[in-house]
């Protein structure tokens, strides 16, 4: 597993934390947040470009999976450099919007509140990419496909709180 291995090694345990921890908070947020979410999203008014709903928790599934690599990279090359904290303190701030967005746009369903904090969200994701890239060029690339999911997210949730005023 070559994306795995840095520096030659693969330290195993903080890559299965590093994955895991977006992966377990994803579903428990999912769990707690989305609940009767595919019964919501159907009476929704959708713009013509909406997945069906299916598609988010794969799509979700794997962005988490390579945001966990991405974070486990940077964190490793920054080690021997004691600048951790500052490659990963935008990593945890844009997780915890990641996390946040779910409640607000479907529990509490504050579509707009949920749209501002989305583009928050986005600017988090790029400085955690562009600090991951310092660290890592392949940790930085990892984040490329989560900043375009957020963007094609960003546009989707616009949409829906314009139909749904």
């Amino acid at each position: 597993m070559e994306v795995a291995s840095v520096n030659g090694r693969i330290h195993a345990k903080n890559l299965a934390k590093s994955i895991l921890i977006p992966v377990v908070g994803g579903s428990i947020v999912g769990a707690l947040a989305n609940r009767n979410t595919r019964e919501q999203y159907r009476r929704l008014k959708s713009p013509s470009f909406a997945p069906p709903g299916w598609i988010f928790p794969i799509v979700w599934t794997s962005l988490y999976k390579m945001m966990g690599v991405a974070k486990y990279r940077a964190e490793e090359k920054s080690k021997p450099y004691g600048k951790e904290r500052e490659v990963l303190a935008p990593y945890e701030i844009q997780l915890g919007l990641n996390f946040l967005w779910s409640f607000l746009f479907f529990k509490w369903e504050l579509r707009g509140t949920a749209l501002i904090e989305m583009a928050v969200l986005l600017g988090a994701i790029t400085w955690t990419t562009y600090r991951f890239y310092q660290a890592d060029h392949l940790a930085g690339g990892l984040m490329i496909p989560y900043i375009g999911w957020v963007a094609f997210a960003l546009g989707l949730n616009y949409s829906f709180w314009k139909l749904n005023k």
